[in-house]
């Protein structure tokens, strides 16, 4: 984990994840500059280098003052922007009052430098706009918490998302704003940045992983798909459930929904990394399709009582990772079908044991 590469500067966020295979090497670069946003690049070398030329990454015109040395490594590249957060309410059935949108790309942030762990491969990048009207912001924060993974495993706290040395996963919290209504619901936009000849389609699956997130069942990926093949290049994946703790239980569940992915036919805000490596011209000659992902129900109430909200994300290159039975749902399934099998098989041996005492009191007459 690399921040400002080359750069000495605190004062703009610059976050390099690069990851090496036996053939291959995965980039991951976060940035604040602008909208925040991640920068997915996947290359078949082991040598391949993040460079970046700073005074033009800074300047009005970004465009191709991030690149990865040599390009002819690269073979695929994307990237995720999250754009803006919501806030809603509930003012009669079927009516919404949308109150002012939080344009992340006008927030001030943190530097990440404060933050970033290299044992434990996390940082947390935090925000708070630069102009707040209503004061929402006045005692609370934005933090997007990312965390690379080495190995495949497990997240160590709910929603317990499972990862692969592919992918990182990215936090979402909403700590201490004010809710400008009495029953506020939010939603993040996420946006995303494909190639031509890539598709973009979100799934939703029904989980059988009962044991790290109890009654969660329901599972949704935004997957990135070669048109001409078919094959997942990237995904972005998460279970539809969002939590109202910083040390969540089952009782601090806040529901989440995903709204229907649209081709979005705006241009992208300002997220500086996202212009220096496609172009300026990215919203006219890649793919750029949006997301919305809300958190609410019950009437916000979770949220209004804890003021804080949090919501993880998966992503990675390839396919998403596949829940399987963990070794406690096989033991339990072992004990429900084997116990009834036992006491049928003990059933027939008392049976067979006892008709053959039965028979044997009879002596043969000759």
């Amino acid at each position: 984990m690399q921040y400002n590469p080359g750069w000495n500067s605190s004062s703009v966020n610059l976050l390099h994840v690069r990851a090496v295979g036996p053939n291959d090497t995965l980039h991951y670069v976060w940035s604040s500059i602008g909208a925040p946003a991640v920068l997915l690049v996947a290359t078949d070398s082991q040598n391949s280098a993040l460079h970046v030329n700073w005074t033009q990454l800074l300047s009005p015109s970004p465009a191709g003052a991030l690149w990865i040395d040599p390009p002819s490594s690269v073979v695929y590249s994307t990237a995720v922007v999250f754009t803006k957060v919501f806030e809603y309410s509930e003012a009669k059935p079927l009516e919404e009052v949308f109150y002012p949108t939080y344009d992340l790309s006008e927030f001030s942030w943190d530097s990440i430098n404060h933050t970033l762990n290299h044992t434990a491969l996390t940082a947390e990048l935090t925000g708070v706009p630069t102009t707040d009207p209503g004061s929402g912001f006045s005692n609370g924060t934005l933090t997007f918490r990312v965390t690379a993974y080495e190995t495949h495993g497990r997240a160590g706290h709910l929603p317990n998302l499972l990862h692969t040395a592919d992918s990182s996963q990215v936090e979402f919290v909403l700590a201490g704003v004010t809710p400008r209504g009495n029953s506020s619901h939010f939603a993040l936009e996420v946006a995303t940045v494909e190639e031509t000849g890539v598709g973009q389609q979100l799934r939703s699956t029904r989980s059988i992983d009962d044991e790290y997130t109890p009654t969660i069942f329901e599972v949704l990926s935004l997957v990135a798909e070669a048109q001409n093949s078919s094959s997942v290049l990237s995904f972005l994946q998460w279970k539809a459930i969002a939590y109202g703790s910083q040390s969540p239980r089952r009782e601090d569940n806040i529901q989440c929904r995903a709204q229907q992915l649209h081709v979005a036919n705006w241009t992208l805000p300002r997220a500086t990394i996202i212009q220096a490596y496609f172009g300026e011209g990215v919203g006219s000659t890649y793919t750029i399709s949006a997301v919305n992902v809300s958190f609410g129900g019950e009437e916000g109430r979770v949220y209004q009582e804890k003021h804080y909200l949090s919501w993880s994300v998966l992503l990675g290159f390839g396919q998403p990772p596949t829940d399987t039975f963990s070794p406690l749902v096989i033991s339990i399934m072992a004990v429900a079908l084997g116990t009834p099998l036992a006491m049928l098989l003990l059933g027939s041996c008392l049976v067979l044991l006892a008709q053959r005492k039965r028979y044997s009191e009879y002596e043969p007459i000759n």
